[in-house]
């Protein structure tokens, strides 16, 4: 492993214009973390990319690559560009496994984070550095939102997240609170009644989009969103349709065959591929087929109904009338997208857009003072980096935004005393009767 990093490190022309770091959406310094590297500065670099980006770990393994750091290297203009993806998963895994710091000294203040995504990672991560007392809430039972429960494992490994728990939550004193929905027992307005100077909403985007045809509530059909979360609940059989054509709409397609189907299809109705060429390469070579256009009319217990699709000249489709034939199959999984939810923003008063995606500035505050927001509940589906990026501009900002307000009042109950722990069932027994 070591001897291919440095094969590929050795591999870089550290230009002076670098195109590579241009190319990426955070910026990462690629030739100076990669001249560390070959100065046998490992520890220096790995700091350097966490101090840019807390999420290297992850980012190393499902960026897309292909059009980012090493689509823009120079390197592949003529040749095989430099795969800075496997020097930062050498050096950020090896610099992580050495990180052991505490908690920063507080500052008195404290801030809520709505949302275990990458966004909310990111944010709470840079704010506790800064000395907040940071809580995030997700209504799943673990950290990671998308990246845990929307991207397979055999692309992001649950160790990759559990290590990451551990060490830039826990070690740094951040708390997680699973399973808590806010907006329903828990409001915003809890939330700062309980003295969080500031919130932030990435929530992210769990509503399946629906194509709207007759049979998508059969049970032999189910969304992306809910598939990649936990295939191995799903018995949906050993031919199996996947409907659209995205990076998500491969990973159904690849976790379907490594979860017994026989034979994958990816429906999609024009002729071409949305999903990176490198999502879409191995997809074929796991053997997934792909069924180009074709547009779905009705979904059936033993298949479903797909028509030739003819494109005009304005680009528009539609369905080749009488072209209506009956592709069996026993399970569809629709990969078309996801929405926002909007009962968060709704209750707490928040401005909408279109899609139901939060209203923000350029700072990332919405419409009510102190709540901020970032990531796909107010962009739609961008990838890891582009979340992380953005979430360092907003943690910036609701910094900012609280070094403004006066530090908290104590609570009106500070100076009561300190009942002595109860040892035994008797102490117990006296304090209950009063004695």
């Amino acid at each position: 492993m070591a001897l291919h990093v440095m094969e590929e490190a050795n591999h870089c022309l550290g230009c002076k214009v670098p195109r590579c770091q241009q190319g990426c959406p955070i910026h990462t310094n690629i030739p100076e973390v990669i001249r560390l590297l070959k100065d046998g500065k490992l520890n220096e670099a790995g700091w350097m990319l966490f101090e840019n980006n807390p999420l290297t770990t992850v980012c190393s393994l499902v960026c897309n690559h292909e059009k980012q750091c090493e689509g823009h290297c120079v390197r592949g203009i003529k040749g095989s560009p430099v795969h800075f993806s496997v020097i930062e998963d050498y050096i950020s895994t090896t610099y992580a496994n050495q990180m052991v710091a505490g908690p920063k000294e507080s500052n008195g203040r404290s801030v809520a984070i709505v949302g275990a995504g990458p966004a909310g990672l990111t944010i709470a991560i840079i704010l506790a550095r800064y000395g907040y007392s940071v809580t995030i809430f997700d209504s799943r039972d673990k950290i990671g939102g998308v990246l845990r429960y929307g991207i397979p494992r055999f692309r992001l490994p649950d160790t990759v997240l559990d290590d990451f728990a551990y060490r830039h939550l826990e070690l740094k004193g951040i708390r997680f609170r699973p399973n808590t929905t806010i907006g329903t027992a828990i409001t915003i307005d809890d939330l700062f009644r309980d003295g969080y100077q500031s919130v932030f909403l990435g929530s992210g985007l769990w509503r399946p989009r629906k194509l709207a045809i007759k049979g998508e509530s059969l049970g032999n059909v189910t969304y992306a969103i809910n598939y990649l979360a936990s295939p191995e609940a799903f018995r949906l059989g050993e031919r199996i349709m996947v409907i659209g054509s995205g990076n998500s709409a491969m990973d159904c397609a690849r976790t379907a065959i490594r979860h017994g189907a026989r034979y994958v299809t990816v429906i999609n109705r024009t002729g071409e591929i949305a999903a990176s060429q490198y999502e879409s390469s191995y997809a074929k070579l796991e053997g997934v087929r792909f069924l180009m256009y074709r547009m779905p009319l009705e979904i059936r217990e033993d298949g479903i109904v797909l028509a030739d699709v003819e494109v005009a000249e304005d680009g528009s489709i539609a369905a080749v009338p009488g072209s209506e034939k009956l592709y069996p199959c026993t399970g569809i999984i629709i990969a078309v997208s996801q929405g926002a939810e909007k009962n968060l923003a709704s209750n707490a008063g928040l401005d909408m857009g279109k899609g139901g995606l939060l209203t923000v500035d350029e700072s990332g505050h919405t419409s009510r003072e102190g709540v901020f927001a970032a990531g796909d509940a107010t962009s739609g589906a961008r990838t890891v980096v582009e979340a992380v990026a953005k979430g360092k501009k907003v943690a910036e900002a609701m910094h900012a935004y609280m070094q403004t307000l006066p530090l908290p009042e104590p609570s009106k109950y500070a100076d009561a005393p300190v009942v002595e722990e109860i040892e035994s069932a008797a102490q117990a027994e006296q304090l209950i009767h009063g004695e």
